[in-house]
């Protein structure tokens, strides 16, 4: 049905509605997608600032993870604000963990339990963030002596694009979830999140 499509777009709403009925405007469609609260959720913001970056090429699982934090500080679950993303580079599966606050402790606690079940990875990066620049991050050494910690450039999220997208998807799946859902403890979702984003 046309409502299916909606949230795809613009076109595929256009193409869906022809179908099924007569003297649909483009103007209509549009109207109904600017006051449709989850087509402005999923429409994406595309910004070229004329930036190339060379891509990061992987080609095994956990060669590459590339670690960041996804912010739930003005939705928090009980105690948990902050969602630590691992994502392989190569397969793109995402590792999910709650985090109580937005520290190197937090951070490596959640590590140790991602890598106790799955392995180190060759290649550990980060951004810059104090909560990945710390001893407790480095000390994962200690467990992994083949693990090698990198941190994108300062102020260069490209760096990170891989895991920054995923971020979005992981927010955009836990808002439609918390709506259909209709409740906040965004927390019992992650397990399932891995199954609607691969």
């Amino acid at each position: 049905m046309v409502m299916d499509v909606g949230h795809q777009g613009r076109l595929p709403m256009i193409q869906e509605a022809k179908k099924y009925y007569a003297n649909i405007s483009r103007t209509i469609i549009e109207l109904y997608l600017n006051y449709s609260e989850e087509y402005q959720l999923k429409r994406k913001k595309f910004r070229n600032n004329g930036l190339i970056v060379k891509p990061i090429r992987s080609n095994n699982f956990n060669e590459r993870v590339q670690i960041d934090l996804v912010d739930f500080r003005t939705l928090p679950d009980g105690d948990y604000c902050w969602i630590l993303n691992a994502q392989d580079h190569f397969l793109k599966v995402c590792w999910l963990r709650t985090l109580k606050a937005k520290s190197a402790k937090e951070v490596a606690r959640a590590l140790i339990d991602i890598f106790g079940h799955f392995g180190a990875p060759r290649i550990l990066q980060s951004d810059n963030g104090k909560e990945f620049r710390n001893a407790l991050i480095e000390a994962l050494k200690l467990l992994w002596p083949d693990l090698a910690i990198v941190h994108g450039r300062a102020r260069r999220p490209q760096t990170q694009g891989s895991v920054e997208r995923s971020n979005g998807d992981i927010q955009n799946i836990l808002g439609s979830w918390m709506r259909i859902n209709k409740s906040t403890n965004w927390s019992m979702a992650l397990p399932d999140i891995f199954s609607l984003m691969y």
